[in-house]
């Protein structure tokens, strides 16, 4: 992984997004299912951040709203752009975003719905360079071939059709396609978790490499913690919306510091044979985002739950350096990791 810890590319600031619930035959608003409540954290220069969670958690909604691929209701992402300067995504005009998204892509989950299969991969992998008039005609395909080879794929499939190739190959198109305008930050929404588990591996490593030859940074969207630890410098786990922990990958897995992230590992699998470790199963579900409980999200669930956990909503606060967690006892609980 790229070690530079120089000023951060990425500050995410409280952002929001409610959508709102809408019933009778006047379809009027009863309330919000809050999907990204409050969410802060930075990504520094070349580096990756995990966000990871259960299905539904906030984590897919809060790359986009990043990128403002949705819209999001409020807070701040502020891009430390080379030309603009530092900028508020949130807030910015058509030109300014428009210029922004040259140095912000994305890497979508599904290689299979996410590339046209009307287009050939010169038309998929060139789209944006040809959008911001960057090149056409034969230096586009030049860049086209060279972006191909870049991602391990022979430049003479450029004439080709998605239908041709395989999941793996299909991703290694989105990421060619994501590359197109040298970005400085990727998002990768589960990049390989429609893959099998040998081409995971192979893309995995496909991305650390081109993180280290290009000094990209990425915000890496996955449920898979065991994938998560392999790309990630810092991983942030979240809940209903919110976000729980969040901490730099080695204190992250050897010492959590939420009851949450305690039952999250040791779902994790352990290659050790000989290794027992005590599986945390959740009880009960997980709450309505739109009716969510009082006090810390988590209680219900939690078997270290006390009074106050169900009166009063925990602050994400700084416990150690880096190391930040929604928990009214944190400084009390010892937890176990993966070692």
């Amino acid at each position: 992984m790229a070690s530079d810890e120089s000023k951060p590319l990425l500050e995410v600031r409280n952002l929001r997004k409610y959508y709102p619930i809408r019933k009778g035959f006047q379809k009027r608003m009863v309330g919000y299912t809050k999907a990204v409540d409050g969410v802060s954290f930075v990504v520094p220069e070349g580096r990756t951040m995990g966000l990871v969670g259960e299905s539904g958690c906030g984590k897919t909604t809060t790359a986009r709203c990043i990128l403002r691929a949705i819209e999001p209701d409020g807070g701040e992402v502020i891009f430390h752009d080379q030309q603009l300067g530092a900028v508020d995504v949130v807030s910015a005009d058509k030109k300014t975003l428009h210029q922004l998204r040259r140095n912000m892509q994305m890497i979508f989950q599904d290689p299979y719905s996410s590339l046209n299969p009307r287009m050939t991969l010169l038309d998929i992998v060139g789209e944006p360079l040809v959008v911001n008039n960057v090149a056409k005609g034969r230096e586009l395909e030049d860049r086209v071939a060279e972006l191909l080879r870049l991602v391990g794929l022979r430049p003479e499939y450029m004439r080709r059709y998605p239908h041709a190739f395989s999941g793996g190959q299909r991703q290694r198109i989105g990421i060619a396609r994501a590359l197109a305008l040298n970005p400085r930050l990727v998002v990768a929404d589960e990049p390989v978790s429609a893959l099998d588990v040998s081409i995971q591996a192979q893309t995995l490593n496909l991305l650390q490499d081109l993180q280290e030859q290009f000094h990209l940074s990425y915000i890496f969207v996955a449920h898979d913690l065991s994938v998560v630890e392999h790309v990630s410098d810092a991983v942030a786990v979240m809940y209903v919306g919110k976000l729980v922990e969040t901490a730099e990958t080695d204190e992250f897995y050897l010492h959590p510091r939420h009851p949450y992230t305690e039952a999250l590992l040791s779902a994790v699998p352990r290659a050790e044979a000989r290794v027992q470790k005590e599986r945390i199963i959740l009880t009960g579900e997980v709450p309505d985002p739109a009716n969510p409980p009082s006090g810390c999200c988590f209680h219900p669930r939690c078997r270290y739950a006390e009074a106050i956990c169900s009166q009063e909503e925990p602050s994400l606060r700084e416990i150690e350096p880096g190391h930040f967690v929604a928990c009214h006892f944190a400084d009390e609980l010892t937890l176990k990791g993966v070692a």
